[in-house]
């Protein structure tokens, strides 16, 4: 059996009272001459970055299909190096992630797991941090506790080596570049119809620990007329954060436990589910709560533009029959994530304008 180390808890003067702070005071704190350089939080974007990371996506995803236009991409960012670490596990949001950055010429470092870091001898996780941020540009992580990406930045940003820090998912309370990329999507698919203002969505099982619409639900401060609907067992019903966040904005949302009832009220519905990893014992979670899965048969009950978003990996909420209708786009989300991410690293190094004036 393999041993490891306890690890070393550092004390850093000022970070207890820093991570106390409203989100809203500590924005600042994670940007550099008046642009974000660290992507902590969902609620650091707004309409008008928003609306440019989208265009970039958009523009990067044109380039892609060319020779000439994988070329200037490539070009952007040869010297410049990122660093995947990834102590939870992950899929779509790691692939996404390494194929930016090859996207974008980035020479790229990957550490999945701390067993094979200095970790296993006891190394605290800031100075793992710190030895990542010597070798590269950026640092992508993913870590199943809450405020590790945070504490990483506020670390990192008081040292001669203040690189980007990008959250790719801390515990249960942001996923921030997966709600970019769940706007992007449904900016895409509501392009017809006058884009994501005006719309009703509906956010639908593990709503409790479900940081991916925790973070979505965030953004909705920056679309006019928006309404959600929190379809969730009571166990699993959105924290009073978010809905605090949401009334504080008027925002107006619905919480029910009837998935049928607002089928055909809303014009996004996103499905997630039992986020049980988060459980201190999975095996008391087994119940899949049959009652907030879309079946084919429900096809029937939405509206014909209705759009059907989920994260991923997927258990059992929705049925693999439902993926040939052209309003199932949780597969055309996952792949969105790879251009808006691509969009994103390319702001925070600085040559978003070399890929804007291609085409202007």
């Amino acid at each position: 059996m393999n041993k490891f180390a306890e690890t070393t808890r550092q004390i850093f003067e000022g970070w207890e009272e820093f991570y106390k702070k409203p989100t809203d005071e500590k924005n600042r704190f994670f940007e550099s001459d008046g642009r974000l350089m660290d992507i902590i939080f969902a609620q650091q974007f707004d309409r008008p970055f928003l609306d440019r990371m989208s265009r970039l996506g958009d523009m990067i995803r044109l380039l892609a299909k060319t020779k000439l236009g994988q070329n200037h991409l490539r070009h952007l960012l040869p010297h410049k190096r990122a660093m995947l670490y990834f102590s939870q596990p992950s899929t779509r949001t790691f692939l996404s992630f390494q194929n930016a950055c090859y996207m974008l010429g980035l020479t790229v470092s990957e550490i999945r797991g701390t067993t094979t870091s200095s970790e296993v001898k006891g190394e605290s996780q800031e100075d793992t941090i710190r030895t990542f941020a010597s070798y590269v540009d950026m640092i992508i992580s993913r870590h199943p506790e809450a405020g590790f990406a945070e504490k990483t930045a506020w670390v990192l940003n008081q040292t001669d080596r203040a690189i980007p820090v990008i959250n790719g998912g801390s515990g249960p309370d942001q996923h921030p570049t997966q709600a970019l990329l769940d706007i992007y999507t449904l900016e895409r698919e509501f392009s017809k119809s006058g884009g994501l203002d005006g719309k009703k969505i509906a956010m639908v099982g593990d709503l409790k620990r479900g940081r991916t619409v925790r973070s979505l639900s965030y953004l909705m401060k920056n679309y006019q007329d928006v309404a959600l609907y929190f379809v969730a067992p009571k166990i699993y019903k959105m924290k009073d954060d978010i809905t605090s966040f949401l009334t504080r904005h008027q925002i107006p949302y619905h919480e029910t436990e009837d998935f049928k009832s607002i089928m055909p009220l809303v014009d996004a519905i996103y499905m997630t589910r039992i986020q049980n990893e988060y459980s201190e014992d999975p095996s008391h979670e087994t119940e899949t709560y049959p009652a907030f899965h879309f079946k084919k048969e429900h096809l029937e009950n939405i509206q014909a533009h209705c759009v059907l978003l989920h994260p991923l990996p997927r258990r059992y909420e929705i049925d693999v029959a439902v993926d040939k209708d052209p309003r199932a786009a949780y597969w055309r989300q996952e792949r969105n994530g790879m251009w808006i991410r691509a969009a994103l690293i390319a702001y925070l190094f600085r040559v978003e304008n070399e890929i804007e004036d291609v085409f202007s």
